[in-house]
């Protein structure tokens, strides 16, 4: 008996041993576009979600660009990665499991337009959201955001992904580009020899919610992820990492003063968590 209990006792400190030892490898998809620095805060989010929980981990882009549409099914067959970051939708929930704390707090929903040089749609009169209706947006055919502004009676035109939509928008196809206000800054960063400018002093603004989704059989992965984000909400080093990235925007795109139609979102899933005020931003 006294032989069993040590070979037990034995067999347990090894496998925590080996878990702990174990290496978690966590791989995003790869970005379509070169040095995109969209990728930087949820990448340094996820990375600071992950060393709060203390696990050994090594995390690595897919071996090549995806689209969105792409990356959403790879995850959901649970192949080439095992963690993407999206806007959400019901659609979205019912393929993949999310983490359903707000990375970006709301901000996806905030959407400021680039429109070409010289457009009429830069310099025109929009006093109400029936003025903004007379203009086309572009978007991705499989973004969320397509299907809110359509429910919002926007007529919009369509495209494969984020370097058509561009390509779309400069040919004049259509009159404006809505960005999230965590996006538009550093796309023009990105591209400064783009055909697109801002229109200053106006936005659309929905709720919604960019999460962290993982594989639906991949329960573990996603309470380590919504383990670590917790802890940094808690100890204020999210709200840090969120001010030391968007603070600046905020400031620039004069948020707090802009003049912006709120939409409906009819994609909204029930169990996203408006009601916990501390997980968005809430201009003053």
């Amino acid at each position: 008996m006294a032989k069993l209990l040590t070979i037990l006792l034995l067999s347990i400190s090894l496998a925590v041993s080996f878990a702990n030892a174990a290496v978690w490898v966590i791989t995003y998809p790869q970005s379509t576009l070169d040095n995109d620095l969209r990728y930087e805060y949820p990448l340094e989010l996820l990375r600071l979600a992950l060393d709060k929980t203390g696990v050994r981990y090594e995390l690595k882009p897919s071996a090549s660009g995806m689209r969105q549409a792409r990356s959403v099914k790879r995850l959901e067959e649970n192949l080439e990665i095992n963690v993407l970051w999206s806007m959400t939708d019901v659609m979205r929930e019912e393929q993949l499991l999310p983490i359903r704390i707000p990375i970006a707090k709301g901000l996806i929903g905030w959407r400021m337009f680039l429109a070409p040089k010289n457009s009429a749609f830069l310099t025109a009169n929009i006093d109400n959201l029936s003025d903004l209706l007379k203009y086309e947006p572009v978007q991705g055919i499989s973004w969320p955001d397509t299907k809110i502004l359509q429910a919002n009676g926007f007529n919009v035109v369509t495209a494969r992904d984020y370097i058509e939509a561009e390509q779309m928008i400069t040919s004049r196809l259509a009159d404006f580009f809505p960005r999230s206000v965590i996006e538009i800054e550093r796309e023009i960063e990105t591209n400064p020899n783009s055909q697109l400018i801002l229109r200053n002093g106006l936005a659309l603004k929905y709720p919604t919610a960019m999460y962290f989704f993982v594989n639906k059989r991949n329960v573990t992965l996603a309470k380590l992820i919504e383990t670590g984000l917790e802890r940094a909400i808690a100890d204020g080093s999210f709200d840090a990492l969120f001010y030391e990235h968007f603070g600046e925007t905020i400031e620039l795109l004069n948020l707090e003063n802009v003049k912006y139609f709120e939409l409906a979102n009819p994609l909204l899933p029930r169990l996203t968590p408006t009601s916990k005020r501390e997980l968005w931003y809430l201009p003053q």
